[in-house]
This record gives C-alpha cells, structure tokens and sequence, in this order.
C-alpha cells in the first residue's frame, strides 16, 4: 500500500484518511498546512497512510463478518508494517495516532488497543460507535453484530475495560477529541469522554462551534493540538 512521509524529524505522526479517503488527502484537503511550520522545523513527521475501508468498513456488496475481518487485515497492517517501517525512518519513541471523521475512529480504536504503542492521540470529527444509524450515517455493520465488532467499538469496550494494566496503559495516552457542537457524531464523543472519565484516564473533550466537519475547521482544530 502506498503513504506519503512529510517531514525529517521529530515526533512521529500516524495520520489516517476520512471515510473512503486517500494517502494524499490530508495535503490535498489543506489540513497539512495547519501543522506546516511544524514539520518544517522538524518538530513532528507525518506518515499518511492509505485506507481500504471501501474493501472493509464501507463496503455493502459483503457480509458484515467480512467487513470486519477487512478492517482487522488494516489494523495489522498498520502494526506490523507501517509501525515498524517509520520507526526505521525516525527512532523518535513518541508516537501520536491522529485523523478526522472515520480516520480519527482509526486512530482512536487502534490506539487504544495498543497504548502502550502509541504515545498520543489526537480524534477529530469522530465517530466512535459504526454499530447504530445516526441521521444519514448507516449502521456500518446492518444489525450484524459479534466479538470482533465490540473489540473494535470505542464506545462499548472502553465502559467494560478491567485490566489494571491496560487501564495503567491509557492512563499514560495524551488524548484529545474535538468535534462540532451541532455534528452528528457529537453525542459519541460524549459518551466516550464519560467512559474516559469513569475509568479515571485523563484526556480532553473540545466542542467546537456548529458542525464543524470539514477539512478547514480540521486545518484550524490541528493548529491546536501539534
């Protein structure tokens, strides 16, 4: 799979594509150029990988259990591939997930599956729960629902999380949601934050104003959080 690399230096950015994106949105959508001056002294690297959600998440022509199965092959891809190949570009030890809309699902779920990978992470416009219709967003899943799909809904495992040590683990997670007041996929923010909030890992909910779901408020949103 194809990734483009911004930067030399500096703290190692993992930046996910929105719903059915591409490698080259991020720069393409002018969020780059919020984190710019950044990259260019060196501070942070972006590595913006590509996405296959129109195979897994977004694909309606398969089962369910297949779309799910698609999106496990991605998140080990990420890990095993992706990880490993810009820690041998940069051996900086911090490592941020970062993305918008369905991408900061992806670096939300992803990072807090494996906190101890991951330094930081940074959710924007996202929506942490694909298992129920909100307004026009489909259930991603149609009713179907199993193991696999909870393990991979933010929304349902942070509640049920009992692991002293995986708890310790996010603990140690820098994390930052931000989304629009008035956007849809407000209500899921919340109801993570208060998760968040129950397991006592500390992290911050920003709530921007209108719906602010749109690559020139995530431009702005970034400035804040890099």
């Amino acid at each position: 799979m194809e990734l483009l690399v911004f930067g030399h230096a500096g703290t190692r950015v993992l930046v996910f594509p929105t719903r059915q994106g591409r490698y080259f949105d991020y720069e393409g959508f002018g969020i780059l150029d919020g984190v710019a001056h950044q990259v260019l002294l060196g501070q942070i690297q972006l590595f913006c990988v590509d996405s296959v959600d129109s195979e897994g998440l977004y694909n309606p022509d398969v089962h369910p259990r297949q779309r799910i199965e698609r999106h496990n092959q991605y998140q080990e891809y990420i890990l095993r591939e992706v990880l490993p190949l810009a820690a041998s570009i940069n051996p900086d030890p911090r490592l941020v997930s970062h993305g918008c809309s369905i991408g900061a699902y992806h670096a939300v779920d992803i990072a807090f599956r494996n906190p101890a990978l991951f330094t930081r992470v940074v959710g924007l416009s996202g929506r942490y729960d694909l298992t129920c219709r909100v307004e026009t967003y489909p259930d991603l899943f149609d009713g179907y629902y199993d193991e696999d799909i909870y393990l991979h809904t933010p929304n349902h495992y942070v509640p049920n999380i009992g692991d002293p040590a995986l708890l310790e683990q996010m603990r140690h997670l820098e994390i930052h949601l931000a989304v629009g007041d008035a956007d849809y996929f407000c209500p899921s923010n919340r109801a993570l934050s208060q998760s968040l909030y129950e397991k006592e890992i500390l992290h911050s909910l920003d709530l921007w104003h209108g719906t602010a779901h749109k690559p020139l408020f995530w431009r702005d949103m970034v400035r804040k959080y890099f």
